[in-house]
């Protein structure tokens, strides 16, 4: 399969090893995870050619960039890439046009040719063109940073904790915006991250690194609900689920939400029936009982199959379900499992109390 990346490392900084066999999607976003130390940044050294271990092997969609086996390196500036770092890293004596447009003259390309104004639309920088880096906000530097690297138009586009030098506010103020870019970029985006709430609203496929090594790598929902991650247990532990507006209960201020054929009742979002949207539910959030309930207030009770449970060492019991075909975790009491008398196979019923919007 050409249309996809494979990144084999392995290289060694005093007693930290790092050693990845990867193959991820070559289209939407690819969100790499884990603690500080644990290797992600260093990935996307490897990738954009910044390090060259003795070991390593790179291709991007069918495109070879790298490997050792052969003898092949592409040194970075030959690499067809854009990166975004924590900090915009902008020219202070260059206003928000002439930043953008820096690098088109390495690559020998006019702004006309380079897809200049879709980029400034895309990133909503478009009244900022003429101002100077001193006069933008955090989140402002950063969308023209990453408007700098799309210009490039690049086969690949890396972003290294790009939100994490902001503040909360600055944060909303960016995050649709990357939002868009999950949207309408058809390149993969390799995201480093150590927020669950930015792989929870902007990841297609998750990463999971511990210590240099890949400790779970796959598609999001089915990551996330791995029993045998530390993930799992935490008390943000959550299930994404992708949908669309199905119909709107304007009487009662609700929104009903189509999730592959799953039904799901929210508070009303002012968007029109069709729109997709990104359902966050947290197993805190979801009970479940061994009948239907006659009488409840919980809007959302569907029928579900127990596929998996471990303990936790903390009294409490991770349940993974399925709902349909969408998985989706519980946390219970390990007493309740046992007045309950679980087990793997049963049908049971999930209340879920709550649940957000992503997007």
């Amino acid at each position: 399969m050409t249309h996809a990346i494979a990144a084999r490392f392995a290289l060694a900084y005093g007693t930290f090893r790092f050693d990845v066999d990867l193959n991820l999607p070559g289209s939407g976003i690819s969100a790499l995870f884990g603690p500080s130390g644990s290797g992600k940044t260093t990935l996307l050294r490897c990738i954009a050619g910044l390090e060259r271990p003795a070991q390593g092997y790179l291709s991007v969609n069918g495109k070879v960039w790298q490997d050792s086996a052969r003898g092949l390196f592409l040194p970075t500036h030959r690499r067809a890439l854009g990166y975004v770092f924590q900090q915009a890293n902008l020219f202070p004596h260059l206003n928000v046009y002439r930043n953008v447009c820096f690098g088109l003259k390495r690559i020998g390309k006019r702004p006309a040719d380079a897809g200049l104004d879709p980029t400034i639309e895309l990133l909503g920088i478009g009244h900022l063109l003429e101002r100077m880096p001193d006069r933008l906000s955090g989140g402002e530097r950063q969308r023209v940073a990453i408007a700098r690297a799309l210009v490039l138009q690049p086969d690949i586009l890396l972003m290294d904790e790009p939100l994490a030098a902001l503040d909360f506010q600055r944060k909303q103020e960016i995050l649709p915006y990357l939002t868009r870019l999950h949207q309408e970029l058809d390149i993969p985006v390799l995201y480093v991250t150590h927020a669950r709430q930015e792989v929870a609203k902007l990841a297609d496929h998750l990463v999971v690194l511990h210590e240099g090594r890949v400790q779970a790598e796959g598609p999001l929902t089915e990551t996330l609900s791995r029993l045998d991650l530390a993930q799992a247990e935490d008390q943000q532990a959550a299930m994404i689920w992708e949908g669309r507006i199905a119909a709107h209960e304007r009487d009662y201020h609700l929104t009903r939400i189509d999730c592959a054929g799953i039904e799901l009742s929210m508070p009303l979002i002012d968007a029109p029936v069709g729109t997709p949207v990104r359902v966050q539910i947290f197993a805190r959030d979801v009970s479940v009982t061994l009948a239907a309930p006659h009488a409840t207030s919980i809007l959302n009770v569907l029928p579900a199959t127990l596929t998996g449970m471990a303990d936790s060492r903390n009294g409490q019991t991770v349940l993974h379900l399925t709902v349909g075909t969408l998985p989706l975790l519980a946390h219970i009491t390990c007493k309740s499992r046992q007045l309950l008398n679980l087990q793997v196979g049963n049908s049971l019923y999930v209340q879920i109390k709550g649940t957000s919007l992503l997007n």
